[in-house]
């Protein structure tokens, strides 16, 4: 009798790995070989769902853009059905929809993690994160309406985390409408001042590529010009045993900068990681005010992340501004278009302490 019943619970799961979750066959998508029926337990199931999802995750099948560096895996599909699938076994998990809804949201799809997030949002009424999210999410498709009315209820069941969600939405707003420039502002980094250089992905080979150079070549004239100034370079994605950080370094000291100046963070491999590990640093030298120097298209999410990192680490009253390398004309980037601004949001709430990806062995910023 009990195996029967357990047939009968597995029964769903099993169901659910058939054709309506079917994918081509190709070099840029996973394929799952697991034979679900091999399983004795539910949790078993589920574990395995899970694990199928972190591989999807993890696939080395991922695009990045100029400019828009973060890596967008394009197996999101395959990893919001897994977790989907685990979630029709264990309906109590809305951690399992909470990642489900952000693996919509790395797909682009805000409308679908919209639902997802709704769904959650009808097991789990009172929960804060979902009550965030909506608010986030319908503001960005221009449903203010239903952000404030998120916003209300987030106010009432968490008056401090509402607080901080309102200061990203003006965050945002104050960064997005500032135009972007080419040079820097004269006299910024006068006293205390901090220049933060973003890395951009190495070459196979481990060469810099282009665009980083183009960064640094910014980053010379700014040091050149503010002696006295910090030089901050972070990224550690590594390529061929060299990480962008001590490329960064290593070119600025050739060129004549003193080393004494560098502060290489070689560890960072998204722009979340940039703000959250260099912030420490800014904190360490009591920095007043950081210009951040990227891409035209990637330097207001950087300024955005960097200022939420720095709410927790200090100091308290740092200013930050930004100095484009023009990957795109800047009159082409006068307001940033639905992927960037997407981008923004999502890291926001990455770095304010928001993880995207909450169902072990799924965990991630």
């Amino acid at each position: 009798m009990k195996s029967h019943l357990l047939a009968l619970a597995l029964s769903g799961a099993l169901a659910l790995t058939a054709a309506p979750y079917s994918f081509a066959a190709n070099d840029a998508t996973v394929q799952s070989s697991t034979d679900y029926s091999q399983f004795v337990t539910k949790r078993q199931v589920v574990d395995q769902l899970l694990n199928d999802a972190v591989t999807a995750f993890k696939s080395p099948a991922r695009v990045s853009h100029a400019g828009f560096t973060a890596k967008m895996p394009s197996n999101m599909e395959i990893v919001t059905n897994r977790l989907l699938e685990a979630y029709q076994l264990e309906p109590y998990r809305t951690d399992l929809l909470i990642s489900a809804a952000n693996a919509q949201i790395y797909n682009k799809n805000a409308d679908r993690a919209i639902s997802l997030f709704q769904q959650a949002l009808s097991v789990a009424p009172e929960d804060v994160d979902l009550h965030a999210y909506l608010a986030v999410w319908q503001r960005f498709k221009g449903n203010q309406a239903e952000s404030d009315k998120h916003m209300a209820t987030l106010a009432k069941l968490n008056p401090g985390k509402a607080a901080d969600i309102e200061l990203i939405f003006t965050t945002v707003d104050r960064i997005v409408a500032t135009p972007l420039k080419e040079k820097a502002a004269k006299g910024k980094l006068d006293d205390k001042g901090a220049i933060i250089t973003l890395g951009y992905a190495l070459n196979p080979d481990g060469s810099m590529h282009p665009i980083l150079v183009e960064r640094l070549e910014t980053t010379l004239a700014m040091a050149k010009a503010n002696p006295d100034a910090l030089i901050v370079l972070t990224g550690g994605v590594p390529m061929n045993h060299k990480t962008e950080g001590k490329l960064m370094a290593d070119w600025l000291i050739e060129k004549g900068i003193s080393k004494d100046r560098i502060i290489e963070e070689n560890y960072a491999t998204s722009t979340v990681d940039n703000a959250l590990f260099s912030s420490y640093a800014l904190a360490l030298h009591h920095i007043k005010h950081a210009t951040i120097i990227s891409s035209a298209s990637h330097v207001r999410r950087g300024q955005t992340l960097f200022e939420i990192a720095s709410w927790q680490t200090g100091p308290q009253n740092i200013t930050f501004d930004t100095v484009s390398y023009p990957d795109k004309p800047l009159k082409e980037l006068t307001t940033p278009n639905d992927d960037e601004l997407l981008g923004i949001y999502r890291d926001a709430l990455r770095t304010y302490g928001m993880w995207s990806y909450r169902s072990y062995p799924l965990e991630s910023r």
